[in-house]
């Protein structure tokens, strides 16, 4: 009967062992930076990007080199000048700056929104082929693996030459 019960238990402790063994998940890694460096929707985006802060940089110039030029002229006019204009000269030259700062703020928060607005499809494009290249592949986790994002170990399956050939370059 302690034979039995022996065996019963290695049996129990046989299928356990089996079973756990199997139900471990299969993980991969990707740098997904790099896979959206080399994206080509990027790179037209990244350039798309680069002329609209070149647009807003060259009216920010503008607008700061005009300020410039007016306080040039008002303070070679200043001794010429009555108290009161040098006086109304100077609010004007502090609302004209104090609008620049606006418009800055303003063309900083519409960049962002237009880098959100570009970005996110092809982020989601992107995680769609990564999904769709770790279920191919029988892979239940997928971790970024970034510099110092916190991957250790990368001696798992690297899905970035599959995602790219899943995306076509």
């Amino acid at each position: 009967m302690k034979q039995v019960k022996k065996i019963a238990v290695a049996l129990v402790l046989f299928i356990a062992a089996t079973s756990f063994v199997n139900a471990q998940s299969k993980v991969a890694h990707i740098d997904v930076t790099q896979l959206l460096s080399q994206m080509p929707e990027m790179k037209t985006a990244e350039a798309e990007l680069k002329k609209l802060q070149e647009t807003y940089n060259a009216d920010i110039q503008a607008s700061m080199t005009e300020l410039r030029n007016k306080f040039t002229q008002y303070q070679n006019e200043a001794a010429s000048k009555s108290k009161e204009e040098n006086d109304k000269r100077a609010v004007e030259l502090q609302g004209y700056e104090k609008s620049i700062g606006e418009a800055q703020q303003a063309a900083q928060q519409e960049f962002q929104k237009k880098q959100a607005e570009l970005f996110a499809p092809i982020s989601e494009k992107a995680k769609a082929a990564i999904e769709k290249v770790a279920a191919a592949q029988g892979y239940d986790y997928v971790i970024d693996a970034q510099a110092g994002g916190g991957l250790i170990v990368s001696k798992g399956k690297d899905l970035l030459v599959d995602v790219k050939k899943e995306l076509g370059f």
